[in-house]
């Protein structure tokens, strides 16, 4: 299988997987209303919107919420250039994975972002969104706000935890930072063989050792002759 086959697959479903849960979610609930998934009361469907950053965190004010949608489009421009020179240089498999659910989740925000406003009504505490024609929705272009609805409060007394609510956008920027963190030595190998390098160079110069060159050992032989 190709690398650009890989990536584009995975990057696409995600995409879906993330759009359709978010759509679903705001044509079929009301908001704040929620359900336990497969009988679970530490796994809920709950839905609320977030008109800042991932996990329910916000960027207060208007101004706050454009900033932030256009530097997650200008992020998604370097990600997107720099996935493509992985892919170009063969990159391994696990890293083109990591950067590709990185991308994937920040786009998926920027299309609640972009589109959700004007393509949907708001959605009330008693009934759901509607779509409606395009421009006609709740707000203008790149205010529109991320839906929410993924919730794990697998502690609830004496003290509530997993407390953030988030989407599978959310979810596919977390592991693949965290298989960048987990798996870094291994996807970056050129970077940990230059640290050994510069360490034992150094190592070398403290204890007054000459370190090894081609002129040395020239040197070293004459004497020797």
């Amino acid at each position: 299988m190709k690398r650009s086959y890989f990536v584009w697959a995975l990057l696409l479903l995600v995409l879906l997987f993330d759009q359709w849960s978010k759509i679903w979610v705001k044509l079929n609930m009301a908001m704040g209303e929620s359900f336990n998934v497969f009988g679970l009361s530490w796994f809920k469907i709950y839905f609320t919107e977030n008109p800042g950053m991932a996990f329910g965190m916000e960027l207060g004010g208007e101004y706050g919420k454009l900033a932030l949608s256009l530097f997650r489009v200008i992020a998604v421009g370097f990600i997107s250039y720099y996935l493509f020179t992985l892919v170009k240089k063969n990159a391994s498999w696990g890293l083109l994975a990591s950067i590709t659910l990185i991308l994937a989740g920040a786009m998926g925000n920027i299309l609640d972002s972009m589109f959700y406003g004007l393509i949907f009504t708001e959605s009330g505490t008693h009934i759901p969104a509607k779509m409606t024609e395009f421009g006609d929705g709740y707000a203008s272009f790149l205010h529109g706000r991320v839906v929410d609805m993924l919730y794990f409060p697998l502690i609830e007394k004496p003290f509530r935890f997993f407390q953030p609510i988030f989407n599978i956008a959310d979810a596919a920027i977390s592991v693949g930072v965290a298989l960048l963190i987990i798996f870094y030595r291994r996807f970056f190998p050129e970077v940990d063989n230059k640290e050994v390098a510069a360490t034992t160079q150094t190592k070398d110069t403290e204890i007054g050792h000459p370190i090894a060159t081609d002129d040395n050992l020239e040197n070293k032989t004459n004497q020797t002759v």
